[in-house]
């Protein structure tokens, strides 16, 4: 049997997952758990198991704090409202990230590529995980961002551009700049390429709001939206740059 916690503070939506899992006689589910502190406790007084179906957003904290107290050798399959953890998920253990609401299709398929894992040892599921996590890695598609005690879902297909300012990435969008939780580096990772280019150290733009491109002196881009700072090109990338246009 294969060994199966749930981590979600949400009552309905464990509820669902743990009667979908009674779909797969295989699954032994050993326990629902509600917030960060009981998932510390629990996983540091219980053997791991082997799968886990986490939400990410609890109501303490984020279910990575778990995992980065007691690190676990445990697959993790995440089941969240939001989809802009990605990068930082696949980093622990991660074979793959459900969005809710989470469909019995999507879940069984889920399943199946957790199973396939299962011939090898861990050391070389990891090596599998990586490699398939390079090749099929989930494109960021909305942003979560907050304005004093509210939160608000920003698609990313509304922002113009996001820059780096006093070591906080702002994106922006046309109605105003919002702060993120996330370093220029990693929206690299996950933004979607045919869309998005770093042009510099501090910016990267959608090209769906490019509004004018001046090659003289040097390569400056205006955008639709934008802060008021300038954006330049970098000399060492506006080869690229002319070849994402171009695309």
């Amino acid at each position: 049997m294969i060994k199966t916690v749930i981590i979600e503070d949400e009552k309905p939506a464990a509820r669902k997952l743990e009667r979908l899992l009674t779909l797969f006689p295989d699954l032994e589910l050993v326990a629902t758990i509600n917030s960060v502190e009981e998932g510390a406790q629990w996983f540091s007084e219980n053997q791991h198991p082997d799968l886990i179906f986490s939400d990410i957003v609890l109501g303490d904290g984020l279910s990575f704090d778990i995992f980065e107290k007691i690190p676990t050798k445990s697959f993790i399959i995440y089941t969240t409202a939001f989809d802009q953890y990605t990068l930082k998920a696949f980093k622990l253990n991660s074979i793959d990230y459900l969005l809710k609401p989470i469909m019995e299709e999507d879940l069984r398929q889920a399943i199946e590529k957790y199973r396939s894992f299962l011939p090898t040892e861990t050391s070389h599921n990891l090596k599998q995980i990586k490699s398939l996590i390079k090749e099929e890695k989930q494109k960021l598609s909305r942003i979560l961002v907050k304005i004093g005690y509210n939160l608000k879902i920003v698609q990313t297909e509304e922002v113009s551009c996001f820059f780096s300012e006093n070591k906080i990435v702002y994106l922006q969008t046309k109605e105003r700049t919002y702060p993120t939780d996330f370093t220029l580096d990693e929206l690299q990772e996950v933004l979607d390429k045919k869309c998005f280019f770093r042009v510099n150290r501090q910016f990267i733009i959608n090209s769906n709001y490019i509004k004018n491109i001046h090659t003289s002196p040097y390569y400056k881009v205006e955008m639709d939206f934008q802060p008021d700072e300038e954006i330049t090109v970098s000399r060492d990338r506006v080869k690229d740059f002319k070849d994402w246009l171009s695309k």
